[in-house]
């Protein structure tokens, strides 16, 4: 029996957030664990933007190779641009 590794896919939105524990085969990557997540399936309009993946908030590609226990988290779009957050509140400050 290959070896496996167990990591976590995550994605979270303001009002909901999905955590899948997963199993892979050792050297799998985290395109695989995705898939094997099945939250894109289970997120309705949920596409996976390859320049927005991290583990542990540290930057990833789609072929990164997992390591057991690694959280490969799914983040989405800014709402907001943080420099123009920033002048907001100065503003109202």
């Amino acid at each position: 029996m290959a070896e496996q590794v167990t990591v976590e896919v995550v994605f979270a939105e303001p009002s909901r957030r999905w955590l899948r524990k997963v199993s892979v085969p050792l050297g799998s990557t985290v395109a695989q664990a995705i898939e094997a997540s099945g939250i894109v399936q289970e997120v309705s309009g949920l596409v996976v933007d390859p320049a927005r993946l991290g583990i542990f908030s540290r930057k990833v590609t789609l072929d990164h190779v997992l390591g057991e226990g690694d959280r490969v988290e799914i983040y989405r779009p800014l709402t907001l641009d943080p420099k123009e957050a920033r002048r907001r509140r100065a503003h109202e400050g």
